[in-house]
């Protein structure tokens, strides 16, 4: 018996760090982001609550080229993949765990240049023309 299951991640948040590109032996390309998510919430004393969660984002691959082209440290992004965790052992010969976030799609969320400008669009597009509307008597019953 076959049973389903889900691995997926969708997370809106910032990002931490630079994005870090790098390629495998193979000429794979690589590309680790960091990226903080907050949660808030009011206690029952009615105190206001926040909480940050950060975490490690892995592209590969063309997204991975084009997280590191667009993006950078506080740059707001939506990111959607999977969970995946890995294990190692470190140079000291401890072993290490670290569970990521290996992403299938990603979209940028603000409009803002490394340096802090708002970009302007380069094409707008005008809005399609509303369709002209029906007057009531034209409408048969």
């Amino acid at each position: 018996m076959s049973t389903r299951s889900l691995n997926k991640v969708q997370l809106i948040g910032n990002l931490t760090r630079d994005p870090e590109l790098r390629y495998t032996p193979q000429g794979t390309a690589v590309c680790t982001l960091g990226m903080a998510t907050n949660r808030t919430w009011v206690t029952e004393s009615g105190e206001k609550r926040e909480e940050t969660e950060f975490h490690r984002i892995v592209a590969w691959n063309k997204l991975a080229e084009l997280c590191s082209q667009l993006l950078f440290k506080g740059r707001r992004v939506y990111v959607e993949g999977r969970l995946q965790t890995r294990q190692w052992t470190g140079q000291d010969g401890q072993p290490r765990q670290a569970t990521e976030i290996v992403i299938e799609d990603m979209l940028v969320l603000d409009n803002k240049r490394q340096d802090g400008v708002e970009e302007t669009p380069v094409a707008e597009v005008a809005p399609a023309p509303a369709p002209e509307a029906a007057v009531a008597e034209d409408i048969p019953f």
